[in-house]
């Protein structure tokens, strides 16, 4: 599975920006997908993610700020942010935990993708 992210750039605090990312490959279906992202020096944190099923899960720095959606038909995520913060600057990457279909289902088995990292820079 392959995942290609857009969206990014910079932003002054206040605004806002829209990540998407897109999944492509064969014979697989998403289970997990969303976000992460990495400042720097610091480790990889769970921005955003949500399930197949559609539960979200935000972590406590974004919420109220950030909406991430999901469109399971196209394989796609989105993640809207708006009244970013400096403390927001970051490389961001898409995530997707996917089952790959083998031809005998029994063969099935998942797989953890991540996209290449997009850019957010929000100034004071």
């Amino acid at each position: 599975v392959q995942l290609q992210a857009s969206g990014g750039g910079l932003v002054q605090a206040g605004g806002s920006l829209s990540l998407s990312c897109v999944a492509s490959g064969m014979r697989f279906s998403i289970n997990d997908m969303g976000w992460y992202r990495q400042a720097p020096d610091k480790e990889r944190e769970l921005v955003a993610r949500v399930t197949r099923g559609g539960s979200i899960y935000y972590a406590d720095s974004v919420k109220g700020r950030f909406t991430v959606s999901r469109d399971n038909a196209e394989n796609s995520v989105i993640l809207q942010m708006n009244n970013l913060k400096p403390e927001d600057t970051a490389v961001y990457y898409c995530y997707a935990e996917s089952t790959i279909h083998a031809l005998s289902p029994k063969y099935d088995y998942n797989r953890d993708s991540w996209g290449q990292g997009t850019l957010v820079t929000v100034s004071s």
